[in-house]
Formats: C-alpha cells, sequence, structure tokens
C-alpha cells in the first residue's frame, strides 16, 4: 500500500518531524508485523531518522551541515545555485525503511522521522510504503 503525503516547508533548511503521519498510516493500514518505508522523491530534501526529543538536535545538525556544505562556494557551476543542498540530500539520503513489530514502529526512545529541506521554503511530497508480513 503506498500513501502519498505533502507538505510545505517554511526554512531554507529544516527538520519537519513525520513520526505521526507515518504512525498512524500503519494503525489506518491494520499493520502488526512488517516495514514501513518512507521514501522523499526530490534531489534536495531526504529522509533521516534521528532525535526527537531535544530540538537543539536538529538545530544543530542543520548548522553542522552548513559548515560542511556552505551554500555559496566560488567553484559550483551548478547553475541553480543549490550544489550544497543536492550533497546535504545525498548525505542524509532518499528513504528510511522501519520495522513495525506488533503494530508499532520499532524506533528507539528518543527516535524520530523526519524529512529534511535543504532547499526550501516550498510545497514537498514524501510517500508512506506500508509492508505487511505474508502469514
Amino acid at each position: 500500500m503506498l500513501k502519498k503525503h505533502t507538505l510545505r516547508t517554511s526554512k531554507h533548511s529544516e527538520f519537519i518531524e513525520v513520526t505521526k503521519t507515518v504512525r498512524q498510516e500503519v494503525k489506518n493500514a491494520g499493520i502488526k508485523e512488517g516495514t514501513v518505508t518512507v521514501y522523499c522523491p526530490h534531489t534536495t530534501a531526504g529522509i533521516t531518522i534521528n532525535e526527537n526529543a531535544d530540538p537543539d538536535v536538529k538545530k544543530d545538525m542543520i548548522r553542522r551541515f552548513e559548515e560542511v556544505y556552505p551554500w555559496e562556494h566560488p567553484e559550483d557551476r551548478h547553475a541553480e545555485g543549490n550544489t550544497a543542498a543536492h550533497l546535504k540530500a545525498s548525505t542524509v539520503g532518499p528513504s528510511q525503511t522501519i520495522i513495525v513489530a506488533e503494530g508499532n514502529l520499532l524506533l528507539g526512545t528518543w527516535q524520530g522521522i523526519y524529512f529534511c529541506e535543504f532547499d526550501g521554503p516550498r510545497e514537498r511530497t514524501y510517500y508512506i510504503k506500508l509492508q505487511a508480513d505474508q502469514a
């Protein structure tokens, strides 16, 4: 089962938690055992799993990405000027797969699923692929 979701980012770089949406889709599908994949079809955004307890972690990650991949570099040749966003998205990756066990996402205590925007603000799409284990 494939579910399409859209969201509106509000900043140039931000992490938007989508864990609740993914949990709801698992519940709606009635999956007790299986996997769920969260996928981003954009070259300047990605999906990650990281800490969701301390909001400073997201801020620190964005700051450190900016340090490693500064927005402007004199040797970048990409006409759109967003090479840094492409590098960040490639580093994070386009998807994450999470195990579903006893109807719950098998995430650690402090883990959340994030849509990572690196070239916003804009409207974005992500997909949730739900796969129940075969009995």
